[in-house]
């Protein structure tokens, strides 16, 4: 199993200098290829082969001495591995086209090999001991570790390790199906009672501050140190609602997954929902993907299960009593009366109810396979174990199931 830890990093002054010559190798590297692979493609229509622009790389030092001198060769391929691997995403629709890189925005390099960590420090390739906080041990084979510097100035390493997988006893057993909203960002239904979740809005938190920063931002003249001072001040905001936000999804997803075992969300298409310039802030902020994403991720680590209905699946004007589908329900409804059997309903929490009886249903169909469904539903199931390692199931997974220990 692969793991990933992201530590800081404090590098000396002339340190600094060393890694922003291997930023700049990696960027020119990397506009000089996918330049070279627009052309191929404008002229053939064919996308242009890794091992082509890999071939450049000798021919490149020797033009330019400072390519070889300023930068370790290993992140220079990594480089090359990289943008194939953009491409393939884009070809495959999983991912934007892409783009060339600026100076001006978030710098990265990645080592594959040679990176060790010496106490409290990581030995870097052609930039020395670098101090490093440590906020978790780092165990198993170190795969690669990548170099990452934030528009204020921060340096990060995300270090990839290779560790045994370890059968751990589920910490909960229950079904949860999870609405996600904007009001409350996540009303969830475990089969008896209802709790919601406040969306805590931390974009709205800063509006103001980051309003006032960005107004003086746009007077400075361009080029000036006044302006690239106010440029920092501006991004500090923006990393702060993104760390608050981080640790809110963080936090909630953990807490979700030790009490469940199976978790049920629908499949929501968030970027056609953006589109709706009323709410598109909103849905912007609140991170419904990254939440998902968490929830996925620390499911699979227990050997849980993420379920994704159908983003067509009426959840909000089916009656979970009867069934009954009211043909309208605006958004200002915030409950209703079902016409058929007189129920009282809680928009919100009769939503999470039918998503997770929906869920349930697909379960008890597919019976642990990994079945696309035909409204667009999805199992994702858990990650597979080696040959002679128990995986530990709770008893409503396996109820659900139908599978045995």
């Amino acid at each position: 199993m692969l793991k990933a830890v992201k530590v800081r990093l404090y590098p000396t002054t002339e340190q600094e200098i060393v890694l922003a010559k291997s930023f700049g190798c990696a960027r020119w590297y990397w506009n000089y290829a996918l330049n070279a692979c627009i052309q191929h493609y404008e002229q053939s229509g064919k996308l242009l082969n890794i091992s082509v622009y890999k071939a450049y790389l000798p021919q490149l030092k020797v033009e330019n001495p400072w390519f070889k001198q300023d930068c370790y060769s290993s992140v220079l391929q990594c480089v090359a591995i990289n943008l194939d691997r953009a491409y393939k995403n884009f070809f495959e629709g999983r991912a934007s086209q892409p783009r060339f890189k600026s100076k001006h925005h978030k710098q990265s390099i990645q080592y594959p090999q040679n990176v060790k960590v010496v106490g409290n420090c990581l030995d870097i390739p052609k930039i020395g001991v670098v101090k490093a906080v440590f906020h978790r041990p780092i165990e198993g084979k170190v795969k690669t570790v990548t170099i990452s510097k934030t528009p204020t100035d921060k340096y990060f390493a995300s270090i990839l390790c290779e560790v045994e997988s370890t059968d751990s006893q589920p910490t909960g057993d229950k079904i949860l199906g999870i609405d996600l909203g904007l009001k409350e960002f996540a009303i969830v239904h475990d089969g008896e009672q209802v709790t919601k979740h406040s969306n805590p809005r931390y974009l709205k938190r800063h509006e103001k501050n980051l309003a006032r920063k960005q107004k003086k931002f746009a007077r400075k003249v361009k080029g000036s140190n006044s302006r690239h001072r106010y440029k920092k001040l501006v991004a500090k905001v923006h990393e702060r609602v993104s760390n608050s936000r981080q640790d809110f999804l963080h936090k909630l997803s953990r807490k979700l997954v030790d009490d469940s075992q199976v978790i049920i969300v629908e499949n929501l298409h968030v970027k056609g929902m953006v589109r709706n310039r009323k709410l598109a802030k909103s849905i912007s902020d609140v991170g419904w993907g990254m939440f998902v994403n968490f929830l996925e991720y620390k499911l699979k680590r227990k050997e849980g299960q993420l379920v994704e209905i159908g983003r067509f699946f009426p959840s909000s004007k089916t009656c979970s009593c009867c069934g009954h589908v009211v043909d309208e329900l605006p958004l200002e409804v915030r409950e209703w009366n079902c016409v058929s059997c007189n129920i009282h309903h809680d928009r919100d929490g009769n939503a999470a109810l039918n998503i997770r009886n929906e869920g349930i249903q697909i379960l008890q169909t597919n019976r642990g396979r990994n079945p696309v469904i035909a409204d667009g539903g999805c199992v994702r199931p858990p990650t597979r174990k080696g040959k002679g390692q128990r995986s530990m199931k709770s008893e409503a997974y396996i109820h659900l199931t139908g599978e045995c220990r």
